[in-house]
């Protein structure tokens, strides 16, 4: 195990004592969240805890069911008191995200959004000063015209492609079906301006900017600590 999944795993042992019991709990997508899912599974069984998860994706949906985990849906609790999510990049003064590498965004946001709170896992290398750089902006487009939805989109941005699978032939499929272009901006100093623009776009369906929705960060380092960061 790297010292990035470590930092993550000890990340996550401390975000799981924010579960409470007899609450309703949204699940992000990824493997930082699948190694929270599994400590969460340990310490409800540990204290007979009442926990019922909305996960954002099959992925973990298939997870939490091995785990013998309780699951609901946004259709039957509309409010959950807590959401847990992993990210792609973490701006540290305002806990600003990018999300999406796990393709999981939209169900993310749409989750993540109606949650109370959001609690965000990482190590610290996703943490930065200023948003975009090197990092993609993962957005969730539709299949109909994506040639020319990609098109729109490189005007404003640096780079944008479609984002390819590694294990067959063709582009990433979400779960509703859309595809994903990874977009390029050397800087966002003004995230929001940028998220604006792309969803004005005719084909976008939402992107993984996440802004001013995180409301806790545990941050795992590489000497084995973990930050405890807050908005505000």
């Amino acid at each position: 195990m790297s010292w990035t999944d470590k930092a993550r795993v000890s990340a996550a042992a401390q975000a799981v004592r924010e579960l409470k019991d007899n609450t309703i709990v949204g699940l992000g997508s990824g493997n930082t969240i699948l190694h929270a899912l599994e400590l969460a599974a340990e310490r409800i069984k540990k204290e007979n805890l009442r926990i019922t998860f909305i996960p954002t994706s099959y992925q973990v949906e298939i997870a939490a069911k091995k785990l013998n985990l309780k699951t609901t849906s946004l259709d039957q609790d509309t409010e959950p008191e807590l959401a847990l999510d992993g990210a792609d990049q973490v701006q540290w003064r305002t806990l600003d995200l990018v999300k999406g590498g796990g393709a999981a965004l939209l169900r993310e946001k749409i989750v993540d959004s109606t949650a109370r709170r959001l609690v965000i896992v990482i190590d610290e290398k996703k943490l930065a000063k200023t948003l975009g750089g090197p990092q993609p902006i993962p957005v969730e487009i539709t299949p109909f015209g994506y040639a020319s939805t990609l098109e729109k989109i490189r005007r404003i941005s640096d780079k944008a492609n479609l984002r390819e699978t590694t294990g067959k032939v063709g582009p990433i499929v979400t779960d509703n079906g859309n595809l994903i272009a990874d977009v390029n901006f050397r800087s966002l100093r003004r995230p929001e301006i940028v998220h604006e623009k792309l969803k004005k776009i005719p084909g976008v369906v939402e992107t993984g900017l996440f802004l001013g929705m995180a409301d806790t960060a545990y941050v795992g380092r590489k000497d084995g600590h973990v930050d405890i960061l807050r908005k505000g």
